[in-house]
């Protein structure tokens, strides 16, 4: 299998939007968080990149620039458009889980935030997924920013500075 991550084309964006609507029949919100992460890929208010497995787009994640992206909520701690971005909707497929992809386009995106002048990245995590905090600090987001309550859920926001990555 050969494996690529990159940033995502507008093909790349359409053909998992249409996987993750297709694994959430009953969710209508993934209809229309398609419809915004598009957007926000066309306006420039964010840009998505794609873990890529002999062509077909097997995972994601989205840097949100804007702190008017649905995600961030108006929040500038966590996206404001100059210095600080916002890691949002991180997933791959369990097929390709624990293979190092993920963290590959972790770094790719840390690499463009850096390249666009941003000092700072932010990222969310439910309470309850202490496995994914546990990854997240190894990765650096070490720094509790926010706590807030989502659809019910208890999520804990992190930080991490990337100015020594310039």
């Amino acid at each position: 299998m050969m494996y690529e991550c990159r940033p995502a084309t507008m093909d790349d964006l359409e053909r998992i939007w249409a996987k993750n609507i297709r694994q959430h029949p009953e969710d209508p919100r993934w209809i229309r968080w398609r419809e915004e992460y598009i957007g926000y890929n066309r306006s420039g208010q964010a840009l998505s990149c794609v873990v890529v497995c002999d062509g077909d787009p097997v995972g994601e994640g989205t840097l949100l620039f804007a702190p008017e992206c649905g995600a961030v909520a108006g929040r500038t701690v966590l996206a404001d458009g100059a210095s600080v971005a916002n890691v949002n909707a991180l997933r791959i497929e369990k097929e390709h889980e624990g293979q190092g992809y993920i963290s590959a386009m972790m770094r790719l995106m840390e690499a463009e935030a850096v390249r666009r002048g941003y000092r700072r990245l932010s990222i969310g995590v439910e309470e309850k997924e202490k496995r994914n905090q546990a990854i997240y600090r190894h990765w650096g987001f070490d720094r509790l920013i926010l706590t807030d309550v989502e659809d019910g859920e208890t999520v804990l926001y992190f930080e991490k500075n990337i100015t020594a990555l310039r």
